[in-house]
């Protein structure tokens, strides 16, 4: 019996072996891999009473290789993202209301504001600096626009009832 007709009776035997410990695909890989590296490496070896412990021994390294690797990758315990649900992109109804009872405080609160005040939130919403809102206040000096801030968002807090949540 030649060393080809050897190492295809011996595919057989690592394929079957390997399907019952990995799926199928991978059985096939690592089939391939022991193969390759039995005519790469281990040339030399031509007895069939050696060849097989070999291989097999080749096999069982090549797996927790792969077991290794998947572990530290992360992907032992992956599932597959067609079995999981879908995810609802909208809120649950209770978020959705407490979200609307805080924009409800939020846009009573600042109606009760003075104008400087429903100024000064306005502009910064807008994404003007604090040199920019400086400016369009007519203001010499930034520490009056930062105390102006301070003073009306304290006064924003307490009119939404101390308490931004």
């Amino acid at each position: 019996m030649s060393r080809d007709d050897i190492l295809t009776c011996l595919r057989e035997r690592i394929l079957a072996f390997a399907t019952s410990r990995v799926s199928r695909d991978q059985a096939e890989d690592l089939t391939q891999d022991v193969l390759a590296l039995l005519h790469e490496k281990y040339a030399r070896v031509t007895d069939l009473t050696e060849l097989v412990p070999l291989a097999f021994q080749v096999l069982r390294f090549k797996m927790l290789d792969a077991k290794r690797k998947t572990f530290r990758r992360g992907e032992y315990n992956q599932e597959s993202v067609d079995a999981l649900p879908l995810a609802d992109p909208t809120d649950d109804p209770a978020t959705q209301l407490d979200q609307k009872q805080r924009v409800d405080r939020l846009f009573s609160a600042v109606s009760q504001l003075g104008d400087r005040c429903r100024e000064l939130f306005k502009w910064k919403l807008e994404g003007k600096t604090f040199p920019e809102i400086q400016k369009l206040m007519g203001q010499t000096s930034i520490n009056t626009i930062y105390t102006w801030d301070l003073r009306c968002r304290k006064q924003l807090l307490s009119l939404m009832g101390g308490s931004w949540e």
